[in-house]
């Protein structure tokens, strides 16, 4: 596992860290022994970087994580854990959180604490007005917390004016191939570690986009180059080609996602794509932005909806009629959003409340996208017929 050095503190980073968003499921719970023994498997490996969330899965990712590195793994990796500003209404509301995160982690202390998701200025300031940052610098002088940061969903303009407003000890941003220019952008990339920032990386295959929802053009054009490489192996290699970047954060869910994974960061170099490759990139840039309709990573901020349209759902539904080309997406999109389940989860449910738009860190307008959805998927014909297909079935 090759690491690099925090520049800030001197820690040496495995630059695989562990995404542990998308942990391994059954049904609709997390695989707990499946999960366990993926993080193990990681640990035993070297990677030595795990990320987690206040409000991943409800909760229970952070206690999955802290089960799992129980019995000696503590000892041997960095845990990074997030406060939820759209949560932090008072001071009083971040230190209970803290306290939370602690317990669910069975740990006294965290290593990378990070203000989670911010998109602009106004949220930063908001939270400093609370009192936020003096009170994590008296948890980094206590030693409840090591390192202070931020993850970033806003725009260019607004991430370096946080980069600048407080001595970071690291920040986390989304950047892949196909954000190079959103987003923090590259610039912003250069100024953090023009500034000595250490730079962790989120999405870098746009929550398994750059993977499974890639046109066949896109593949072919990979395949031509180095047929012997995977599209995740395309896309982990451009990220890691930066060396401003630290780490860069997987999301993954099974075994071969973590094999493969592991091989890679186990051998690449920065600085170490060709020309040729390179322009590869280029070319699959140009088709990916010409077909790509909804720019949805599937991260899942947005849900629950209050109306039960499963969002990432119907925009990945929709993204492949077009990135795929797909002819049969129309029956997957009444398949995969339960349209004769018990609780459908079709576009069709939403009331317009906005709720979901608040939390997008992609700035999506998921209301207007949602009725393109509901036009182009379901049409004025999906409500009767669904009915009829339940009555049917006896769904009621």
């Amino acid at each position: 596992m090759q690491t690099r050095t925090n520049q800030k503190n001197g820690e040496e980073l495995s630059i695989l860290g562990f995404g542990c968003l998308r942990l391994p499921t059954k049904g609709r719970e997390i695989d707990e022994p499946r999960a366990i023994a993926l993080i193990h498997e990681a640990i035993e490996n070297g990677v030595n970087y795990f990320d987690t969330a206040y409000i991943y899965g409800n909760g229970k990712n952070e206690a999955l994580l802290g089960a799992a590195l129980n019995g000696g793994w503590r000892e041997k990796v960095k845990i990074a854990t997030k406060l939820p500003p759209f949560m932090v209404k008072t001071l009083a509301n971040a230190k209970k959180i803290m306290d939370t995160q602690l317990l669910r982690l069975q740990t006294d202390s965290i290593d990378y604490y990070l203000l989670h998701m911010l998109t602009d200025k106004a949220m930063y300031d908001r939270l400093s007005s609370l009192g936020i940052m003096e009170w994590l610098e008296e948890q980094k002088k206590n030693g409840v917390i090591k390192n202070i940061g931020f993850s970033f969903h806003g725009g260019k303009m607004d991430f370096e004016l946080i980069l600048k407003s407080y001595p970071w000890d690291f920040c986390q941003i989304q950047y892949n191939y196909m954000d190079e220019n959103n987003q923090a952008t590259k610039d912003g990339l250069l100024l953090a570690a023009e500034m000595g920032i250490p730079v962790i990386v989120m999405e870098p295959l746009r929550g398994g986009k750059l993977v499974t929802h890639l046109p066949e053009s896109v593949t072919k054009e990979f395949a031509s180059q180095k047929p012997e490489k995977s599209s995740a192996e395309w896309a982990l290699r451009w990220v890691w080609d930066h060396p401003q970047i630290n780490v860069v954060l997987s999301g993954m869910s099974d075994e071969d996602q973590l094999a493969e994974n592991i091989r890679i960061a186990s051998t690449v170099m920065p600085n170490s794509l060709s020309e040729e490759e390179l322009q590869v990139f280029e070319r699959v840039k140009t088709v990916m932005h010409e077909k790509t309709k909804v720019p949805c990573t599937g991260c899942g901020y947005c849900m629950p909806c209050p109306f039960g349209v499963d969002i990432p759902g119907c925009f990945s539904c929709y993204n492949d009629k077009y990135l795929m080309n797909d002819k049969s997406v129309r029956f997957k999109y009444y398949q995969t959003m339960g349209t004769l389940s018990k609780k459908p989860a079709v576009a069709s449910q939403c009331h317009e409340c906005g709720k979901c738009e608040g939390h997008c860190p992609q700035k999506i307008e998921i209301r207007k996208q949602l009725k393109t959805v509901k036009r182009e998927l379901e049409g004025p014909l999906y409500r009767p017929v669904a009915a009829i297909a339940r009555k049917f079935m006896h769904i009621k």
